[in-house]
């Protein structure tokens, strides 16, 4: 019975709603990213080789069939642990594989992942200084939103790293990283470095300069209070409005041209990473 009801493919491909929050992607994405995954995994893979780079002594497919049948269960298997970002156990209960299976198929899916993702050219840039030039900031006009994002980690057990990676704002231990979006096709540009959770949003893009796009609009909340990169015209939306107080001048400019694009401000940014913000820790496997 419990076998029936195990996640795969076949039982989330008819679910929109339910396989979008799984994976972070709607069917077609996901259909789009599948040709990509194959390629990707039969080269790092290659059918006519064994794991350790030996000539099969028999075709590829012969033997025991195993819990993840086909392409599309392999990248639905990766892409719910890197969206939901559950612990082991609750990915074993999920796709009905020991814990020694699921480990293995997490640390054998993630590279291929991750190159399929290069080879459509939707990797996020990792190197600040070359956004100028890369094509997912370049697409529309460059406007563009920051944000900074958290995800909860295991707590450290040096006590000088506990204190370094305790997030006031999560009442927990995170690292952070900060994201670049473009805010036309919601894909995600630039992706920093991980750092402590405590870290300061604009001292962690301090640290790490980005180039941006010329004459590139960028959208900011209240952690980046300050944060003025040079030839970018920035704006912090005002999330209220005291009584009797008009907007005026350039920000109100800013505030009408982003509701007319996608009806509040703040959803532009907070809708484009929020997935990110579930994902586990770049370094440690990977980004959403």
């Amino acid at each position: 019975m419990y076998t029936q009801r195990m996640l795969n493919y076949n039982t989330l491909h008819d679910r929109p709603r339910e396989f979008l929050a799984a994976t972070g992607l709607t069917l077609a994405e996901f259909e789009r990213l599948l040709p990509a995954f194959q390629v990707a995994y039969n080269k790092k893979y290659p059918p006519d080789r064994t794991l350790d780079g030996q000539a099969r002594q028999r075709r590829a497919g012969a033997g025991a069939k195993g819990k993840l049948p086909s392409w599309a269960d392999k990248l639905l298997f990766i892409l719910v642990y890197q969206k939901t970002n559950p612990l082991q156990t609750m990915h074993v209960l999920q796709f009905n594989l020991s814990q020694s299976q699921t480990n293995y198929w997490l640390h054998h899916l993630w590279p291929v992942l991750q190159q399929a993702l290069r080879d459509m050219g939707q990797a996020p840039e990792r190197e600040a200084s070359q956004v100028a030039q890369n094509h997912l900031a370049l697409e529309g006009t460059p406007a563009l939103a920051i944000d900074g994002t958290e995800r909860r980690r295991q707590r450290p057990t040096d006590a000088t790293q506990q204190k370094e990676h305790y997030s006031g704002k999560k009442k927990t231990h995170t690292d952070k990283n900060i994201l670049l979006v473009n805010e036309h096709t919601g894909s995600v540009v630039s992706l920093g470095p991980t750092g402590p959770g405590k870290t300061h949003d604009k001292k962690m893009a301090d640290v790490a300069p980005i180039a941006y796009p010329t004459n590139a609009t960028l959208d900011k909340d209240t952690g980046f209070q300050g944060y003025e990169p040079a030839g970018v015209l920035t704006a912090q939306p005002k999330k209220t409005q005291r009584p009797g107080v008009e907007r005026g001048g350039a920000d109100a400019q800013w505030y009408v041209l982003q509701r007319a694009r996608c009806g509040r401000t703040r959803d532009c940014r907070g809708q484009a990473v929020s997935d990110c913000q579930r994902c586990p820790a770049p370094h440690h496997r990977g980004h959403c």
